[in-house]
């Protein structure tokens, strides 16, 4: 649940903090009393977009904060953990948003800094907004079968892997052969082309490295006389001139006086022995390479030769003996390919005809899933609304014919799936498009979020309005549903509607002061005797009365009576 939010500097906010608490929360005040600024404030700590038109003026930057009070098993804390940030001991999820005047905007998750679609990825699971625009989504064909397969998760899902794995398998093969069939007229074009490649390639009978190898020997063989020389050269001057013998003689000097200061020269004619013994095996082993290096002419010109084929194929083919390799493996495969493309075809129409029927089978698999969840989700969606007084409603999720002998198959599926209704008896069943009534719109989506609210486990539902449209019972419907769906999570409402202001647990009052030449929005949380005067203002608009107060003060209690049947 949301514990505090706090707003700086946001349009014509200043500062103000929310306190909030468990159950249903209200928002009412005045037209233009910024109202929506709260619901953009929470949007903004969802990942939603930010603009500069939301930074008071005169102020260098906006800053929103949440604090959020998570169950340690929610599925957020997934997505926390998975972007590197630790969740806390105490369940606590704090988010900061702040926007810059320049329009630069930063976020932060626990102190670390995040991305805006990490942030949106984190909001989705904490904040659902749902607003008048909203209704719009209702009207999406394409967003009903999302709607379907959310509620139906536990069943849909497992059934909609398998089948979106095998769907990818399939467009795997058809692009396969696609391609095949695509390119088999260029490709005879290249045949011979590819053939001469592979000829000249392979006739090299290239290895790998040995481009380098045949380098550093052509570098000896070029140099084998100034090898030969300057080795023996050193070996004369280590071992045939003075440099062993005066070592040696040096080392005799030093024992000779060793016994007389053994504290400061023994340490010294270890050293200089040491030194006697290390040049001894140096001028052995350049002896030894001086008897190893060859003068072989021959050798030399077979090796350039060499090297002028590779460097050949090189200008052609790549870069190294590895990727003029891999580039005639590469043609071979062509090649290969070209050769046998009938058969290779025939493969892998097969196999396209097969992958066909297991993903159809799937599909057949996914819809009877889909229908028997749909019938639970249209069973529950009609009780919804008989509570929103839309007794007589129909409501069906209709799975609508696919065109051809073959259907259209997606990797959401084969199914083409709308939500149908008749609000009145004797109507028809028609698309949610066809509905003229908002009032009727607004309790079908309200009664959709009811039932989601127990499957999605999104802690902060907030309604912008929703009560747009409707009247009496219906608003008094609407009320006592957005009340008893606090009791799954925490609810936010702006309304007008003092029938629905009455049924909520906290009551906050928006409403504007003017300071000097600033304005500056406020919000009271109200007690009951502030409650009874903002129902009171709702009821009887600018001028208050004892009767409009006596019928406000009737109204909440009538309301909390209402409430308390309903625990």
């Amino acid at each position: 649940m949301l514990l505090e939010l706090s707003i700086r500097h946001l349009a014509v906010i200043e500062h103000v903090e929310l306190h909030c608490k468990k159950g249903f929360h209200v928002l009412t005040g005045e037209t233009g009393a910024g109202k929506s600024i709260i619901i953009d404030a929470l949007s903004l700590i969802a990942g939603g977009r930010s603009s500069t038109d939301l930074v008071r003026y005169g102020s260098d930057k906006a800053a929103i904060e949440a604090l959020f009070q998570i169950a340690s098993d929610h599925p957020v804390w997934g997505v926390v953990e998975r972007i590197g940030i630790e969740p806390g001991e105490d369940e606590h999820l704090i988010i900061r948003r702040e926007i810059t005047a320049a329009g630069k905007s930063t976020s932060r998750v626990n102190g670390h800094l995040v991305n805006l679609a990490t942030l949106k990825e984190i909001g989705e699971w904490l904040v659902n907004i749902h607003g008048q625009h909203e209704h719009q989504s209702l009207f999406k064909i394409e967003e009903h079968i999302r709607w379907l397969d959310l509620f139906g998760e536990s069943r849909i899902l497992p059934v909609k892997r398998e089948y979106q794995q095998a769907f990818d398998a399939y467009q795997a093969v058809r692009r396969q052969v696609r391609e095949l069939q695509e390119t088999s007229k260029q490709a005879l074009q290249m045949l011979d082309l590819y053939r001469f490649q592979v000829e000249e390639i392979r006739s090299a009978k290239l290895k790998a490295g040995e481009d380098e190898a045949l380098g550093d020997e052509k570098r000896k063989l070029a140099n084998a006389e100034r090898l030969y020389q300057n080795a023996s050269d050193a070996y004369d001057l280590l071992y045939g001139g003075k440099g062993l013998d005066a070592v040696s003689k040096a080392v005799q000097k030093l024992q000779d006086i060793a016994q007389l200061d053994t504290a400061k020269l023994g340490p010294l004619v270890e050293q200089v022995q040491s030194a006697f013994y290390q040049l001894e095996d140096a001028a052995y082993q350049v002896r030894d390479y001086r008897e190893e290096i060859e003068f072989d002419p021959v050798r030399l010109d077979f090796i350039e030769q060499r090297l002028d084929t590779i460097s050949s194929l090189r200008r052609k083919y790549g870069e190294n003996v590895a990727e003029i390799l891999a580039h005639a493996d590469k043609i071979e495969r062509e090649l290969d390919l070209i050769e046998n493309k009938d058969e290779k075809l025939q493969q892998l129409q097969k196999e396209e005809a097969k992958a066909r029927e297991t993903v159809d089978r799937l599909a057949d698999k996914l819809t009877v899933e889909r229908m028997a969840v749909a019938e639970e989700l249209a069973g529950e969606i009609v009780s919804e609304l008989r509570g929103l007084h839309m007794e007589r409603t129909q409501f069906k999720v209709n799975f609508a014919p696919h065109e051809g002998e073959r259907r259209k198959l997606t990797r959401e599926g084969g199914d083409l799936v709308e939500f149908l209704i008749s609000a009145n008896p004797g109507e028809p069943l028609r698309s949610l498009s066809k509905i003229a009534s908002g009032g009727e719109i607004s309790r079908v989506m309200l009664a959709l979020k009811s039932i989601f609210a127990r499957v999605d486990r999104i802690p902060v539902l907030v309604f912008d309005e929703v009560d747009t449209g409707v009247s009496g019972r219906a608003a008094q419907a609407i009320a006592e549903k957005m009340s008893k769906l606090a009791d799954a999570c925490q609810v936010f409402s702006i309304t007008h509607l003092p029938q629905v202001a009455c049924m909520a647990d906290v009551h906050y009052l928006i409403h504007k002061r003017v300071d000097g030449n600033r304005t500056y929005t406020n919000i009271d949380d109200l007690n009951e005797t502030g409650r009874i005067h903002e129902l009171a203002r709702m009821l009887g608009g600018v001028e208050v009365t004892d009767k409009t107060l006596q019928h406000a003060q009737e109204m909440l209690g009538l309301a909390n009576d209402k409430k308390a049947r309903m625990v």
